[in-house]
């Protein structure tokens, strides 16, 4: 389980094998502790395949009944999928990137890596390239298989503006933090290796600057997040380590700002990273806020965007524990489950959450009655949320979470105040070999990608694989 990895991971830290340079400014006043109830459940229109009751439960009865083997649907349909056939291992991770290239050819980039190597069982290691020129017969063009590519945990990470593919080599404890860089903008379906070097110090998340010229090392269980140079993606240069835990990484738009997903009990830690994008001498890295919320798990990712002319982070805890706020106690069914939450940070320096995306079966008082749901033990998560974005950081109009065991999500953000559920997809569950750490249940860990003008969410699972999934009765 991560607690005792994390754990682990600090004690290495303390022993001195690392040395790391930050300037922590005394810690601001912690906004006040919100939490909210369930997010309205969704309405199913025409075609869709409702599940039978709780909000994202797959009960026993639906496996006997053989309803999880049809999937469940709420105003959406497969536009495609790429599978592998007969799986064992795990097929799918925890990202997926779409990025279109010069000449106008889309592509699709996912890990298959839960677990390193639990891929190798399938000999399907590495990150996949899918050329998603028809999306409903994706094909893969391409395996990445550089020693970043074979284990990047959850970092994989693209650059829209320059067109770069990079990674650092994680696993929830920590490998050497060897980063990847890879140009994917001349052909997506062909990405070209640029360099291959261990500048990121410890790996397992990520982050990167949206002009992609400066890339994050991340660690929740380490105080080393580290700065690397990859403005010339051939010749990448150490820039800066910090004394800073931080799981998953966001990067304002002109890359001054770094939202952390952050450790040491806080929630989301905002850091002044002018002096690294500046690429100044020394340079110093300044606190600017932070917020926890009183059903903190492990915060994973905080993305921001703006909603009419308002500022926002989008984050979401994965695990439960049953001591709300605490998260050496995470486990796979605590009581008390993170989930999603909308952060306003038009005042930078005082956050404060508005709103919370969760499901019913993230509940305190439902927790019991789920509980002996097939993979609601998962001693990876269980029913908690993993990963939440959105189709562009500029008013966007749904974000899209995945759940685990509830798949994929999607919510109606367009009042961030008051999100509402309109849609979600849970695949077919497969037969398969393999059923440890769960038994045969859907895994969706993956954040996710999109294609507005298709109203498309691309995402994965870890036992079955990618899904291009359309959102449809017009709630998108």
């Amino acid at each position: 389980m991560k607690r005792s990895i994390y754990i682990s991971l600090i004690l290495i830290a303390a022993s001195g094998l690392l040395a790391c340079n930050s300037n922590n400014s005394s810690a601001p006043t912690q906004a006040p502790l919100v939490d909210g109830p369930s997010t309205p459940r969704a309405e199913c229109g025409p075609g869709s395949r409702p599940e039978t009751g709780m909000q994202g439960r797959v009960s026993q009865a639906d496996h006997d009944a053989g309803l999880a083997e049809l999937g469940f649907s709420c105003n959406t349909e497969l536009a495609g999928s790429y599978f592998t056939a007969n799986a064992v291992g795990t097929v799918g991770g925890f990202k997926v990137e779409r990025y279109v290239d010069k000449t106008g050819r889309e592509c699709a980039y996912y890990d298959s890596t839960l677990l390193f190597p639990s891929n190798l069982l399938d000999m399907n290691a590495g990150v996949n390239v899918l050329d998603m020129s028809d999306p409903t017969n994706p094909l893969m063009t391409a395996r990445l298989v550089t020693p970043a590519m074979l284990s990047p945990h959850e970092s994989v990470v693209v650059s829209q503006q320059a067109g770069i593919l990079a990674a650092v080599m994680g696993n929830p404890a920590f490998y050497p933090g060897i980063v990847d860089v890879y140009d994917v903008s001349e052909d997506c379906r062909n990405p070209v290796l640029k360099s291959s070097a261990p500048l990121g110090v410890l790996g397992h998340e990520s982050g990167m600057a949206p002009d992609g010229k400066t890339f994050y090392s991340s660690s929740p269980g380490t105080p080393t997040l580290t700065a690397v140079d990859i403005s010339d993606p051939a010749l990448p240069k150490h820039l800066w380590t910090g004394n800073y835990t931080s799981h998953g990484l966001s990067l304002s738009d002109d890359g001054n700002r770094a939202y952390l997903a952050s450790g040491n009990g806080f929630g989301v830690l905002i850091l002044d990273v002018s002096e690294i994008q500046a690429r100044k001498a020394s340079p110093q890295v300044y606190e600017i806020a932070q917020i926890s919320w009183d059903n903190q798990t492990i915060p994973q990712n905080a993305m921001p965007f703006t909603r009419n002319g308002k500022a926002y982070l989008l984050e979401i805890d994965e695990y439960s524990s049953n001591e709300p706020g605490n998260n050496a106690s995470v486990t796979s069914h605590g009581k008390f489950v993170g989930a999603g939450r909308i952060i306003d940070i038009t005042d930078e320096t005082q956050p404060r959450v508005v709103s919370d995306l969760r499901l019913a079966v993230h509940e305190p008082e439902n927790r019991d009655t789920i509980a002996n749901d097939p993979g609601a033990f998962n001693p990876t998560g269980g029913y908690a949320g993993h990963y939440c974005s959105v189709p562009s950081r500029v008013n966007p109009d749904i974000a899209a979470c995945s759940m685990i065991l509830s798949g994929l999500r999607i919510f109606d953000i367009r009042n961030p105040e008051k999100p509402k559920e309109i849609a979600y997809y849970n695949a077919p569950v497969q037969p398969r070999v393999l059923t440890v750490p769960a038994p045969a249940s859907n895994w969706a860990m993956s954040r996710p990608a999109f294609v507005p003008e298709r109203k498309e969410i691309w995402y994965t699972d870890g036992y079955s694989g990618f899904y291009a999934i359309r959102v449809t009765n017009g709630v998108w």
